[in-house]
């Protein structure tokens, strides 16, 4: 049965819905719509112009009506006069296939028809900082290795113990926070869920983690690599794949090896296979590469991959296997777009396990000591072009995205990755001055 936004509103004491979706750049669009008008707008939608976003769309398209998804409803624990509300987007009464949440949905039905139930949880970082966003917003936070710094959680304890209270109030089963291992970073964990839910819910979070930042007087960002020296904001994703029903752990065997089934390997094949490709999903942003690619930073380690292997419960490699049942792919940072983050890893999973794709040998080395041993394994991309490259050359994992999608993705971040080639900086200044 579909839930009523109206009558939610009148049970709830709701007097405006924020009508939301986010666009290619993880660009999060809402429209604030009274109470009053919502019934309308659960059946038509709300009207955007597209090309005023970041989607591949000109001022001559017709209007785009976001039209809100009611099993995503929150209302807003800091402001619950105000309900938030994820939307798919509709022009001409068809879904447009590049939007994000559109994109998953596909893939989680296409997963659903081949009898699998696709579950993941995320480990969002991020940085509480000063609001003109030049340093960190602790200055006693100075240890060399930060990570899990008591009193450090505890100076920001207002913030930290609000966001969760808000995760516990909505039912997100949330369990840990912890300072991590940067300056003024954090990461706050709650409940695996269907992939669609863990989108809407980060999509929720950074909106929730950004405003409560901003009524303490601070600023949150999950930019990837914000501080040179510093580990940068990871976005690790745990996935598991589970039987039509949702109850059976399909990739659960434990008598195989890590307790990983044989479809369990296929999908992490396919990981494997494409993840040369996928960066360009996972790490979008030209500064995603400032932190694969990150020198050893103060803490004494970068806690992110730059090639592409995996092992078992050990944290140097690309994917490792924690425990029976799922596995961890540690390649995503701050900046992925939630949806488009689970969508990736669906399209390669799916491809893995219909090619019966393997993923290779399993190293159990330090790859921070020992990575330069590893021959045959490609190395992540260097920048952005290259992971863009990578991409449009992986017809299949394209295909699987959508044809209109990886399109319009592909065309606008090469206008990116074009607009800051031909940025000018003050290290050509410094290096290139007196040449």
């Amino acid at each position: 049965m579909t839930l009523d936004l109206a009558e939610f509103a009148r049970a709830k004491n709701v007097k405006y819905f924020m009508i939301s979706y986010t666009d290619l750049f993880s660009g999060q669009r809402a429209k604030l719509v009274p109470a009053q008008a919502i019934a309308d707008m659960q059946k038509d939608g709300a009207g955007f112009a597209g090309f005023a976003t970041w989607l591949d769309l000109t001022p001559a398209h017709p209007d785009m009506l976001a039209v809100p998804d009611p099993n995503s409803v929150i209302q807003l624990p800091w402001k619950p006069e105000v309900a938030w509300v994820a939307a798919n987007c509709i022009m001409d009464d068809k879904e447009v296939d590049q939007a994000p949440r559109n994109t998953l949905k596909r893939l989680v039905a296409e997963a659903a028809s081949d009898g699998m139930h696709v579950k993941t949880g995320v480990e969002a970082e991020f940085f509480l900082i000063s609001p003109d966003g030049k340093t960190i917003s602790d200055e006693y936070d100075t240890a060399s290795k930060p990570c899990y710094d008591q009193q450090a959680v505890m100076r920001r304890y207002d913030v930290i113990a609000e966001i969760c209270d808000h995760m516990l109030a909505l039912g997100w089963g949330a369990y840990q926070n912890d300072h991590e291992d940067a300056n003024g970073q954090f990461e706050m964990n709650w409940a695996f869920d269907d992939a669609l839910a863990t989108a809407d819910k980060h999509s929720f979070f950074k909106f929730m983690v950004k405003s409560i930042a901003e009524k303490h007087g601070l600023r949150a960002t999950f930019m990837p690599k914000p501080f040179q020296g510093l580990t940068g904001n990871g976005c690790h994703a745990h996935i598991s794949v589970w039987d039509k029903a949702g109850k059976t752990n399909v990739f659960a065997d434990n008598a195989m090896e890590l307790g990983l089934s044989a479809k369990g390997r296929n999908f992490l094949g396919g990981i494997m296979k494409h993840a040369s490709a996928l960066a360009a999903i996972t790490n979008p942003t030209v500064n995603s590469y400032k932190r694969i690619n990150a020198p050893r930073t103060i803490s004494g380690a970068t806690w992110a991959p730059n090639t592409v292997t995996w092992t078992g419960n050990n944290r140097t490699h690309m994917v490792r296997v924690p425990g029976p049942g799922r596995f961890e792919l540690r390649l995503p940072d701050g900046a992925a777009n939630p949806y488009l983050l689970q969508a990736v890893i669906i399209a390669a999973g799916l491809d893995g396990i219909r090619s019966k794709a393997d993923p290779g040998r399993r190293y159990d080395i330090d790859m921070y000591q020992h990575g330069h041993t590893v021959e045959g394994a490609p190395k992540l991309p260097l920048n952005l072009l290259d992971a863009l490259r990578e991409f449009d050359n992986d017809k299949s994992l394209k295909a699987a995205l959508g044809e209109e999608f990886s399109s319009a993705y592909l065309k606008l971040k090469h206008q990116e990755w074009n607009s800051y080639a031909s940025h000018f900086t003050q290290w050509e200044r410094d290096h290139t001055l007196d040449i």
